[in-house]
């Protein structure tokens, strides 16, 4: 009896394991869970762990449908936009999101996510138009760029929501003009750069003229006051000196005398090739005969010849 009864335990045991199989599932930390049950949403599972349900998912009663938890990425390259000048550009640009109402998302495209992924895509496209349309070329090569890259991913949230999607972040990738335009455009830029180089340039040169002006009029100004003070100073010199000398001369009348003489024999003889042809009695050498000063007394004239 008993080895009668080990297979039909074993069959028992094999179908018990199938049921506690066919009824857990598990969730990860990087996805979340839908069970669906006859094609209506059951339960939502957003938590990781071991979660059970109905078994027979091919007889359509209980099964799980997994999507992503973690932030998706969606790139959208060469988008040819025209902006508000008629000038075309080459876009690349890329979204960041991630599925935040896992029920609408079921709802709303069945939980597909390439779905999903082609509306954004058309709205992302539609938003890139006209965000550039609104601008002049120079704005997408500018600090304005970030305004329009926030201004697009405001556009998108709205219809994001509506598949159950959240946008974290729009990003311009790429802005190249397109090749049709792109040499008349770099010809006006360049027209546009030498103008105001030289613009820069004349600037700058009359700047340069009015400090050189500036310049030269406080040169004068400080030469003058420079040489009105100088000349203040040695209008002072020489009174303080004359004074001096007055005062010296009324001390002592004859020192002051031999110094001006000793004064005049050091100027007027300095030189090795001075020559003086002057009278030995002359007023000029009266202290060379005299330490006194006094004039030498002429000599005698020699009495004439008796007349024959």
């Amino acid at each position: 009896m008993t080895s009668n009864k080990l297979p039909a335990f074993l069959i028992a045991l094999a179908v018990v394991l199938f049921f506690v199989y066919s009824s857990i599932f598990v969730v990860n930390a990087r996805e979340q869970a839908i069970v669906v049950r006859f094609g209506q949403i059951q339960s939502v599972k957003t938590e990781p762990g071991l979660y059970f349900k109905l078994p027979f998912a091919f007889m359509d009663a209980d099964r799980v449908q997994y999507v992503e938890k973690q932030a998706l990425r969606l790139d959208l390259d060469n988008i040819r936009v025209q902006v508000q000048d008629g000038q075309t550009f080459d876009v690349d640009a890329f979204v960041i999101y991630n599925i935040a109402d896992v029920r609408r998302f079921r709802e709303t495209v069945s939980g597909d996510r390439e779905a999903a992924e082609a509306r954004l895509r058309a709205q992302l496209d539609s938003s890139l138009r006209r965000v550039y349309g609104l601008r002049d070329y120079n704005a997408a090569l500018s600090e304005e760029r970030v305004a329009m890259m926030l201004e697009i991913r405001d556009d998108l949230r709205t219809d994001a929501e509506n598949l159950g999607l959240n946008i974290d972040d729009v990003r311009i990738r790429r802005t190249d003009l397109s090749p049709e335009v792109a040499p008349n455009t770099y010809n006006a830029m360049r027209s546009e750069r030498l103008a105001e180089a030289e613009r820069i340039r004349a600037s700058g040169n009359e700047e340069g003229q009015r400090r050189r002006a500036i310049a030269d009029r406080q040169v004068v100004e400080i030469t003058a006051e420079a040489q009105r003070d100088s000349e203040i100073l040695r209008g002072q010199g020489d009174a303080e000196r004359n004074r001096v000398f007055a005062d010296a001369f009324g001390k002592d009348p004859s020192f002051f005398e031999f110094y001006r003489s000793m004064s005049a024999y050091s100027s007027a003889l300095s030189s090795p090739d001075t020559t003086l042809v002057l009278s030995p009695t002359s007023e000029f050498f009266r202290f060379f005969n005299d330490a006194n000063g006094k004039k030498p007394t002429p000599p005698a004239a020699a009495p004439a010849a008796p007349a024959n």
